[in-house]
């Protein structure tokens, strides 16, 4: 699979855009925040990704909300440091992030790939301060069950090296978080909130692994059919006209779903 923050911190205005960092005990996060609005939007990036990440949808988003995006532990210029850290480590993170920049009204998490994993543990256990969520092609504990549904003995080869591949590379805390949980979490515990979830099912010529197959690009698009489903104010989104970096591919896709998720508010 792949997956994909930088950033600052405030003085003076808080809508005024300033590089910086914010301190959240035991570690820095690097951060940025602009624009004002009646909601604040934060962006959860994917694994490895820097603030960059947001730039295709970021300056447009500002013009309507409060705009925060930001490195987690291990990327950007926040404190770097390769150990092991679980998707709900990460939410914690976040939440301190927030109380931090004194952003105390809930907020509208918009989460790539594997910021969506931290972004449904933080609906779990911060639901007060969640009031929306929109994903973009996140990760999911069912990406194994999608490989393994069309050829159990390749995918399981396939997993293996992944597995150690990323353990070679020190960021253990990425796939192998979200791939080893089991039984798997339903966070049936996420608030009756709008929940809209994009997903990419775009084929591809050479699929590098199964989870890329046309086969594996149908089974993804109807496992988030049916998650979504499962929400009283759940939409799913499947577009093939992106990869894996919606919000780089169809940026006025994001900005539009999410125009639709707030108006629902």
């Amino acid at each position: 699979m792949q997956f994909i923050l930088f950033v600052w911190c405030l003085y003076g205005s808080v809508f005024q855009s300033e590089p910086g960092l914010v301190d959240i005990g035991e570690y820095e996060l690097a951060y940025e925040m602009k624009g004002e609005g009646e909601h604040t939007i934060l962006l959860e990036g994917g694994a490895r990704g820097g603030l960059a990440d947001w730039n295709p949808v970021f300056e447009e988003l500002s013009e309507s909300y409060r705009v925060i995006r930001y490195a987690r532990v291990g990327n950007g210029k926040s404190t770097q440091i390769k150990r092991h850290f679980t998707s709900q480590d990460y939410a914690d993170h976040a939440n301190l992030l927030l109380e931090r920049l004194h952003i105390s009204e809930p907020v509208v998490i918009v989460a790539h790939s594997y910021g969506g994993s931290v972004g449904r543990d933080f609906a779990a256990t911060y639901s007060e301060r969640v009031k929306g969520l929109l994903f973009l092609d996140p990760s999911s504990e069912h990406d194994v069950d999608v490989m393994r549904a069309i050829d159990l003995k390749r995918a399981n080869e396939e997993i293996a090296r992944i597995k150690l591949a990323d353990m070679a590379n020190g960021m253990s805390n990425n796939y192998l978080d979200f791939w080893s949980k089991r039984p798997l979490p339903d966070y049936p515990q996420i608030p009756d909130i709008p929940v809209t979830v994009i997903a990419s099912v775009r084929r591809h010529e050479h699929a590098g692994n199964l989870f890329f197959s046309d086969r594996g690009r149908e089974l993804w698009g109807k496992h988030w059919e049916e998650w979504a489903g499962a929400f009283p104010q759940g939409r799913a989104v499947l577009t093939d006209q992106s990869g894996h970096f919606i919000q780089a591919d169809q940026p006025e896709l994001v900005i539009t779903e999410l125009r639709q998720l707030i108006d629902k508010l």
